[in-house]
């Protein structure tokens, strides 16, 4: 679920808040022209809360922020790998591109930071939600038109920890994707792009192994490369008839074709359903119930149809979230097996 986890004050998780703000020292000065694109967004609009659900993890290669208010994503477009860099003052939004996708990416700049979202029509139903929304107002929904770049990262998060996929998908980026292009490709924390879908085919087991990756999600990632081409077609298409396309890949269930369409088509009505946490919290949000499933969940959600993602996410940002009653799942790192 993106959003999943409170905000925190000095660093982004992957599901939502803030953007962490890391050392600006891995990111030298600019070495090659960029292509740039203003653009002035419609209303309120904060970068971290934003695309923070973009960043899988502190160490995610392929996403970083900096001291300077700036986020970079480097990313494989449609037109090839590129690196963007956004920051946002006096109102107006900077963007700039580097390597082959950068046109791409700058067309697609007032989607990403969510012209395309609609926050005037979510209308809060509970307290807590409306407390939420009020101490966010720069939340949109991104849209980023790529599939694969959030299918990937979803599938090595089926059923570990957080951590666990967080190194997987660190590692096998790392190992087998290219640097970035422009400045964030270099220095001494280099960006990188993601494998393209010939690459990740042709990742051996063993490596596979030594990431924590079991067979399964390995398996339903080189079923879902093998029809790359499909599934990115899927963002012409209204999500739930993107999700039923998603889902015809085996090993991509609902879980996972909800976390995929909530970043690359900017869902507002697609609420992850099979979550361990989500239907607790959101119970206990909405009813002090935190033994709530996934029935209950949407039921309490019915009130804002059309609008349950994001009302689920503001319920997790506003840090109304039962306490734990059992130690977090235990981390085997089966590369050592």
């Amino acid at each position: 679920m993106a959003g999943r986890f409170p905000q925190r004050p000095t660093r982004t998780t992957v599901r939502g808040g803030h953007a962490a703000v890391p050392g600006a020292t891995g990111i030298p000065r600019q070495t090659a022209p960029a292509r740039v694109r203003r653009w002035v967004p419609d209303g309120p609009l904060d970068l971290g809360l934003t695309l923070g659900p973009l960043r899988r993890g502190p160490a995610d290669p392929t996403f970083r922020a900096t001291a300077d208010g700036s986020v970079w994503r480097a990313c494989r477009t449609p037109a090839g790998p590129g690196t963007l860099r956004v920051r946002a003052y006096g109102g107006e939004v900077l963007g700039e591109a580097w390597g082959p996708g950068a046109g791409w990416l700058l067309e697609q700049l007032p989607e990403l930071l969510g012209a395309a979202d609609d926050p005037g029509a979510f209308v809060p139903r509970h307290r807590v939600v409306a407390l939420a929304r009020h101490r966010r107002p720069g939340l949109r929904l991104t849209r980023t038109g790529l599939v694969l770049e959030s299918l990937i990262p979803s599938v090595l998060e089926q059923k570990v920890t957080t951590d666990e996929a967080y190194r997987a998908w660190r590692l096998l980026v790392r190992r087998f994707g290219e640097p970035a292009p422009g400045p964030a490709g270099l220095g001494e924390r280099p960006m990188s792009v993601m494998p393209a879908p010939r690459t990740w085919a042709l990742i051996p087991s063993w490596e596979w192994h030594r990431a924590g990756v079991d067979d399964k999600r390995a398996s339903t990632i080189l079923r879902a490369v093998r029809v790359a081409a499909r599934l990115e077609q899927a963002v012409g298409m209204p999500p739930d008839q993107a999700r039923a396309r998603l889902e015809v890949v085996p090993g991509v269930g609902p879980w996972t074709s909800a976390e995929v369409v909530q970043r690359s088509h900017g869902a507002a009505d697609e609420v992850t359903v099979g979550d361990l946490h989500l239907p607790g919290i959101v119970g206990w949000a909405l009813a002090g119930d935190r033994d709530a499933d996934d029935t209950e969940m949407l039921r309490l959600l019915q009130p804002y149809t059309g609008q349950r993602h994001r009302a689920a996410r503001l319920i997790l940002l506003s840090g109304h979230v039962p306490a734990r009653r059992k130690p977090k799942m235990p981390w085997v790192d089966i590369g050592l097996l």
